[in-house]
């Protein structure tokens, strides 16, 4: 069963399908946004709900995220279900978090998608750098853009610096952000600043890509 929501943009220049991270689903506030500050960067947004996170939905009880392969596969099929094959639209996966991790392994396995974005990509749980989540990474052969929190507890600037990422991947790092982007008051940015930044390194990065 799909739980989709389209945010069409006037005169798209491609499509996103995002995926949401392991906590919260397409209704939170970071992925409505999202999908309103890309449409203003003309480019239409496909959110969705992983299978968990509907029954989350019609359940009220919290459950964890499914294994990848059953989160993958639904996202699969939701790109087959949203995407024709003889759309001339270009296409590209992403997501939050979690999202934006599934995306990545995705994206080089499906011949309709040009490339993928995560914004805030889980290098490795919080506090515990040594389980890196990178290795489909160092060889990855369709471009990805990560946009990351300096600060993100999942991977710090200095930490993903350090990691041996394929050249394909292009990461842009937003001071004092954490892993939703969000800086500190006393940085002197805002949250909304951040999320605007990402949106317009999201169409650069597209139109370098199809």
């Amino acid at each position: 069963m799909f739980d989709i929501e389209t945010h069409k943009a006037t005169a798209p220049i491609a499509r996103l399908l995002l995926a949401h991270g392991a906590g919260a689903g397409k209704e939170h506030d970071f992925m409505q946004s999202m999908a309103t500050l890309l449409n203003a960067q003309h480019i239409d947004v496909v959110l969705f709900n992983f299978p968990y996170m509907q029954t989350i939905n019609e359940t009220g009880k919290r459950r964890p995220p499914d294994k990848a392969d059953k989160l993958l596969a639904h996202f699969e099929s939701v790109l087959d279900h949203v995407v024709s094959k003889s759309d001339a639209l270009p296409t590209f996966v992403g997501g939050k978090s979690m999202g934006g991790r599934m995306a990545s392994m995705l994206v080089d396995s499906n011949e309709h998608v040009n490339g993928c974005v995560a914004l805030g990509y889980p290098f490795h749980p919080p506090g515990k750098p040594e389980k890196t989540r990178t290795a489909h990474l160092e060889s990855m052969e369709k471009p990805m853009l990560i946009v990351q929190g300096e600060r993100d507890t999942f991977g710090t600037r200095t930490e993903v610096r350090e990691y041996s990422l394929a050249n394909t991947i292009q990461c842009e790092f937003l001071a004092d952000g954490d892993h939703s982007l969000k800086p500190r008051k006393a940085s002197g940015l805002t949250h909304q600043q951040h999320l605007e930044s990402a949106a317009k390194l999201i169409h650069a990065f597209f139109v370098q890509n199809t």
